[in-house]
Formats: structure tokens, sequence, C-alpha cells
């Protein structure tokens, strides 16, 4: 078994006893340098990085392999990579960006293969000059989505 395999097999059983939190990234460099990204359905508490940290430290062997370990939530403005990301953040606003166009729109709707965005749109009036606000709605399936990210408004 490599390495790899074991530190990922090491966090299948980690996170099996912590069923709201999720790997999202899991990297090991050539220097041996372990990066875990978790997501939480709750978010991701300090001590659930703690916890998984000390799992995988428990149960390697520094003398069979040197690495260092670094385990932490996904930042703020990270994309959304799992469609359990995208139900975890309903209702919240999203910057989505298409092949064709960038939308910032709330995320009404997630399912396994779509997401639903809602948002308002300054268009020319049907009937006379100027422009009116109109309520847009689209469902996009996960392949036409080439980057998602939740925004913070403070």
């Amino acid at each position: 078994m490599t390495f790899k395999e074991k530190v990922n097999t090491l966090l299948i059983e980690c996170l099996l006893e912590k069923p709201s939190i999720f790997l999202i990234d899991l990297i090991i460099t050539d220097a041996f340098k372990v990066i875990v990204n978790l997501d939480g359905d709750d978010g991701v508490a300090l001590q659930d990085c703690i916890d998984v940290s000390r799992f995988i430290d428990a149960h390697l062997d520094r003398e069979e392999q040197d690495y260092s370990l670094e385990v932490a939530s996904v930042g703020v403005g990270s994309p959304l990579k799992l469609v359990r990301q995208y139900k975890k953040n309903i209702g919240r606003t999203l910057i989505v960006k298409t092949e064709a166009e960038t939308i910032e729109a709330e995320l009404v709707e997630a399912d396994d293969d779509f997401v639903v965005l809602s948002w308002e749109a300054r268009e020319p009036k049907k009937i006379g000059k100027g422009k009116e606000t109109v309520q847009k709605e689209l469902k996009l399936p996960y392949g036409n989505i080439k980057e998602a990210i939740v925004t913070v408004t403070f």
C-alpha cells in the first residue's frame, strides 16, 4: 500500500465517525506534505480539524515515512466542488461561471443533477422605452458550471 493510499484509507475511516464532515481535497506533495481540506454540512469546527489530524498522526509511522500534515476547512472564497456543497448552500448567493456568462444568483434548489438559480435582471421593456426589473430562473446541470463560489455579505 502506497503512502497516499494509506492516508486516504485513514481519512475514510476517520470521517465515518463524523458523518457531517466530508473530504474536499487530499493533496500529497513530492516532499510528503499532506494537505487535507474538509467541509461539513454544518461547517467545520476547529475541533473537527484537530480530531482528524490526531487520528491520521496516530496511525502513521514517521519512522516509515517522514511527512508534514495540514488539516483545514475550505476557505470562504473556495469554489464549490461537490454536489453536497451545493445542497448545503441552498438559499445563499453564488457567483456562477459558465462557458457563456457569469451569474450572481440565489441558489434555490440543488439535486444530484442540476442547480436552480434565481436572480433579478434589468431588461428592455417589451412595450415602450426604458428597462424593467424581471425575475430570472435557470436550471443548470453541474457539467455546465465552470466555477461556483458562495458570496459573503457583511
